[in-house]
């Protein structure tokens, strides 16, 4: 069974794209990653255009941040006025993004920039995690405890204009976190992922937050910032598919949900390895197809107006007549999305421990 992209004017089979966006889903919420350099990656793969990936997969980042972050903020575990820094950074970063996504789409060379992009940035995530997984393991077996260093210095810290931050107790230039947030606007621009594969380390180990704020801080952050890339990708190219963006958010919001039950019962220093490993075959499949496989010169598919269905037929009259609004319809339909998620969450867990209580304490 297959179904057609009105927007990105492809076949895709539903089914597939659920299941894929679950397994990432799962791989995000067990090891606290975005999912978005490997699921853009997949949506390339299975045929659709890395322009059309990259501005989709930012809308399904932006619903499952959504989904994270309200969680979060019932549990209290969020810095608001270090997100805020962040995202000003964020901001700029996005901006700059798209401008550098115009002109190399302009000239026709936006497909092998993300291309050449995803190779680089999944070659290096995975080598660094691959060599951390391994480390973790073999000290594991040999019983060995590192005492890490609790005050490193780099040259960042020294930038001025110090900022209390209460919640995190910090003291720390203002300029710490835009620095920061201008690295992952930019990356989130130009490869539709949430950067937390950058945002997660900076905050530990540059900006020393404490651990228990930093995902909920991270995906905070992630919600403005995808925000951002979805709507100037709506407004600007016209390259968000509603229909693909419902796929993609129900597999993910439940793999997330499934993810993140597992990662609290399982050692993951193992599983880890395996991700590595996956994402550096991913880099090396996109490498070939990059520099090696041959080149298919697909046609052109032509679907007339009244072969659509009604809900395809709303979407690409809608793009195409207002797209302004179109944009901010996105937007708002993954913020409901995550809100929604997030609560039914909540309720699940609320109805276990009241009328589930012997089965709370065997999972704990």
């Amino acid at each position: 069974m297959e179904v057609f992209l009105p927007i990105a004017q492809v076949f895709v089979n539903p089914i597939e794209i659920l299941l894929l966006s679950a397994i990432v889903g799962v791989l995000s919420g067990l090891f606290g990653v975005g999912g978005g350099f490997l699921m853009t990656p997949f949506l390339i793969f299975m045929g659709i255009p890395p322009a059309y990936a990259v501005a989709n997969e930012a809308n399904n980042i932006l619903a499952t941040s959504v989904s994270g972050s309200t969680t979060h903020y019932l549990k209290n575990t969020l810095d608001y006025k270090m997100g805020f820094m962040i995202v000003i950074g964020g901001s700029i970063g996005t901006a700059l993004g798209i401008y550098m996504f115009t002109y190399f789409k302009d000239i026709g060379k936006i497909d092998t920039v993300i291309s050449l992009a995803y190779m680089y940035i999944l070659a290096i995530i995975g080598t660094l995690m691959l060599v951390e997984s391994l480390g973790e393991i073999d000290k594991a077996k040999k019983n060995i405890v590192e005492r890490k260093k609790l005050h490193v210095h780099y040259w960042i810290h020294g930038l001025p204009v110090r900022m209390r931050f209460p919640k995190s107790k910090l003291y720390e230039s203002i300029f710490t976190p835009i620095l920061i947030g201008l690295a992952v606007g930019f990356i989130a621009a130009i490869m539709g992922i949430g950067g937390a594969f950058i945002l997660v380390p900076a905050m530990i180990y540059i900006i020393k937050m404490p651990t228990k704020l930093v995902p909920g801080t991270s995906l905070f952050v992630t919600i403005f910032v995808s925000v951002i890339v979805t709507f100037l990708h709506s407004f600007n190219y016209g390259s968000i598919d509603l229909m693909l963006v419902v796929m993609l958010v129900v597999g993910s919001i439940i793999g997330v949900q499934v993810g993140q039950k597992l990662g609290e019962q399982i050692d993951s220093s193992g599983l880890k390895a395996l991700l590595a490993i996956l994402l550096l075959v991913v880099g090396i499949v996109i490498a070939y197809d990059t520099f090696f496989a041959e080149e298919i010169h697909n046609e052109t598919i032509k679907i007339l107006n009244k072969d659509l269905n009604f809900f395809s037929k709303f979407i690409l009259e809608f793009s195409k007549d207002m797209p302004f609004f179109y944009g901010l319809f996105s937007i708002l339909f993954a913020i409901l999305l995550g809100i929604g998620a997030a609560f039914i969450r909540r309720f699940i867990s609320k109805f276990r421990e009241k009328y589930l209580p012997n089965t709370m304490k065997q999972s704990k």
